[in-house]
């Protein structure tokens, strides 16, 4: 009897485990459903980014035919993502840990207000959030003559996107870009245009005389 007993028990605690497991294994397939869902519904592009390389052939192409709608003089090359100062100046990050490589293309000329920023971001890092803050941290005024009127920043796969120029180049570039990327994840975006220049007052002497 007492044999009997215990071979009970211990079908039950065997059913016991056995349902745990099962559960803990459902629980983990939806996990990794929901997960595969959220990928899937992402964004690609239609352009595969591996190096600093194909970023300067991905700019280069989106320049094509756009002749009148860039300033002149345009250098485009990589940075050294590991120089904070040049790194912050072009992207407002303050640091390189999640960035693999950054190209720029801006011109010769530091009086003309145009840059355009390509950030190839590392394995499992979240080019969306690299494009937002480089959106609210970069200076917009860095040619201190000049402003940039129109801002935009995007990302998409691995690479986060910055345009600043002047309307007639920011905006038409950054069309041509996201029509050859193909979809985007989140636009951020600044209209400075209508900010007025604040006015200077006249300066008058302590000891002038004022006269009537």
């Amino acid at each position: 009897m007492n044999e009997e007993k215990t071979n009970v028990k211990e079908t039950k605690t065997s059913n016991k485990v056995l349902l745990f497991i099962l559960v803990v294994v459902a629980i983990a397939l939806i996990v990794v459903g929901i997960v595969y869902a959220t990928r899937s519904n992402e964004p690609k592009s239609n352009v595969t980014i591996e190096s600093a390389e194909d970023m300067e052939n991905l700019i280069n192409q989106v320049y094509e035919g756009q002749t009148e709608n860039l300033p002149g003089s345009l250098m485009t090359q990589a940075i050294d993502i590991n120089d904070a100062n040049i790194l912050k100046s072009y992207t407002g990050l303050d640091s390189n840990e999640n960035i693999d490589a950054v190209v720029v293309s801006e011109p010769m000329m530091s009086s003309q207000a145009y840059s355009f920023v390509l950030v190839k971001v590392k394995d499992g890092a979240d080019a969306d959030a690299v494009a937002k803050t480089m959106s609210e941290q970069v200076d917009t005024r860095k040619w201190i003559c000049v402003e940039a009127e129109k801002l935009y920043a995007t990302s998409v796969d691995n690479i986060a996107v910055l345009v600043m120029a002047s309307d007639e180049w920011a905006t038409p570039v950054y069309n041509k870009l996201i029509e050859i990327l193909g979809a985007h994840n989140e636009e951020y975006t600044k209209d400075n245009s209508s900010v007025a220049e604040p006015q200077q007052q006249e300066l008058i002497p302590d000891n002038a005389i004022a006269t009537y």
